[in-house]
């Protein structure tokens, strides 16, 4: 059955689309930025390294997901002093990626997740995955690739930033795709920190700075340290522990709802 050998969604035909429902795969979105990356990385880091992960883990795992294209754009204004970047408003992104969960979970598919390769994704794809959730049957969960196995992935860095263009993101990339890597060019580099605040939201207080007030590279960590060894022993990582949550999220049981009100609630009220 080619609907158990392949993971990657527009493959598929119509009639095998019916087989990957009664499957019941996970369907997952990637979805990433087209943004500067420091002068050594192209502008589609966010959105390669997470469809390359979410292929890896289809690889991995053929019978049990199907990954969609990945979405190219994501909210960006802060990096648009740089050029190439793209930019879309957050309405925008969420309806979008709004109606492509409800498309899946429209033709009956029960699970869908939103695996997100840039950071300021993070708040819309919470809300794509929610809305997912209170607006179909289905349910829908959303995280960072990145997110999976960090504390001990980290270990296996030498530099103590890790943000934006460095050295994770440098060797994923190393691994993936080395040629395009221009390493000659890699630069440190570090945002503006207080006590409190950080001009890339890494202390406690949540800010975000224009990127043009504060760097010239559009570097947030130190990506001289990187190596395609680094990347491949990452990757091993974060898969190891995105297939654990594969199987867990197979089985997470969608119950009926049970209605608590003792008088009929006014369903004909709609938001």
């Amino acid at each position: 059955m080619k609907a158990k050998e392949t993971y990657l969604y527009n493959q598929l035909t119509w009639p095998e689309m019916n087989d990957a429902i009664e499957l019941q795969k996970v369907v997952i979105l990637p979805t990433g930025s087209t943004e500067q990356h420091g002068r050594h990385l192209p502008l589609d880091v966010d959105l390669f390294l997470a469809e390359s992960v979410c292929h890896e883990l289809g690889q991995r795992a053929p019978d049990k997901v199907l990954v969609l294209p990945g979405i190219p754009y994501g909210l960006n204004l802060h990096h648009i002093d740089f050029p190439g970047t793209i930019h879309i408003q957050p309405d925008h992104f969420i309806n979008f990626c709004v109606d492509v969960t409800k498309s899946v979970a429209y033709h009956g598919f029960k699970r869908i997740a939103l695996v997100n390769g840039h950071g300021s994704n993070q708040p819309m794809i919470d809300l794509i995955a929610r809305r997912t959730v209170l607006e179909t049957p289905s349910i829908c969960c959303a995280f960072g690739y990145f997110a999976m196995g960090r504390a001990e992935y980290e270990k296996l860095l030498e530099s103590t930033v890790h943000a934006h263009a460095d050295e994770m993101e440098t060797s994923l990339y190393l691994h993936f795709a080395k040629e395009r890597v221009q390493m000659d060019q890699a630069a440190p580099d570090n945002d503006r920190v207080g006590q409190y605040m950080s001009s890339d939201s890494t202390k406690t207080v949540r800010f975000n700075d224009f990127w043009g007030r504060w760097t010239k590279t559009g570097v947030h960590g130190d990506p001289t340290k990187a190596s395609a060894e680094k990347g491949q022993e990452i990757l091993e990582v974060v898969m190891k522990h995105m297939l654990a949550w594969l199987e867990e999220y197979r089985t997470w049981p969608i119950e009926a709802r049970q209605d608590q009100h003792r008088l009929p609630a006014q369903r004909e009220i709609r938001w």
